[in-house]
């Protein structure tokens, strides 16, 4: 396939998928980039856009087909994840993904991660405080270092909150995402300076 057509190739995968994220609500990448190859008839995963080509087709698609309804749904995602984060104190919370990132739309869960040595602490701390959850276990790395974390499920104002255990001592070790880009997250102040009109998407 020439340079031409396959770029032209890529962009027209990383805009299927970005509009299946968009309207799905589908926040994993790998799964949009499959419904993408599926929906164009692409066999094999060679010319599959990468993570970064389909969030710049996400936030185009958005800017021009979500432009009114964006900013209120962001805003209502960040300011629950706000609360998320001002409960969880105790246990050091950072935002990531969609909500940090401005691509979060009207389907998206809030992705907390947590550093605590004490999963349990957390569990009775919820508890306490009469708060449906639930608790499941998933592979990720931190750095070079693979580990299995917990992912306590809760929800807040309606919003479902996932949040991710790291060991305390991980919150200072750089993390990335699956193409090698360190992975954004922000402190609770940082996420209520986003919510200021100038920090919101125009």
């Amino acid at each position: 396939m020439a340079s031409g057509k396959r770029s032209h190739h890529r962009e027209h995968l990383a805009y299927l998928a970005a509009r299946i994220m968009a309207e799905d609500g589908t926040q994993d990448y790998s799964t949009a980039k499959r419904k993408a190859a599926r929906q164009a008839g692409v066999p094999g995963t060679q010319q599959l856009p990468d993570n970064r080509e389909i969030e710049a087709a996400l936030r185009s698609w958005q800017a021009l087909y979500q432009r009114d309804s964006r900013e209120p749904v962001l805003r209502e995602l960040r300011q629950a994840a706000v609360t998320a984060m001002k409960l969880l104190e105790p246990f050091n919370p950072w935002l990531t993904g969609s909500v940090l990132s401005g691509t979060a739309g009207p389907h998206s869960d809030i992705n907390l991660q947590l550093f605590t040595d004490d999963g349990k602490t957390l569990e009775l701390f919820l508890l306490n405080r009469q708060l449906d959850y639930q608790v499941a276990d998933r592979k990720t790395r931190v750095g070079d270092r693979p580990i299995e974390a917990t992912v306590i499920s809760f929800n807040v104002q309606g919003i479902p909150v996932n949040a991710t255990l790291f060991p305390l001592d991980m919150q200072r070790i750089t993390q990335k995402t699956s193409d090698g880009r360190p992975v954004e997250r922000a402190r609770l102040a940082q996420v209520e300076a986003l919510l200021e009109p100038s920090a919101m998407p125009t």
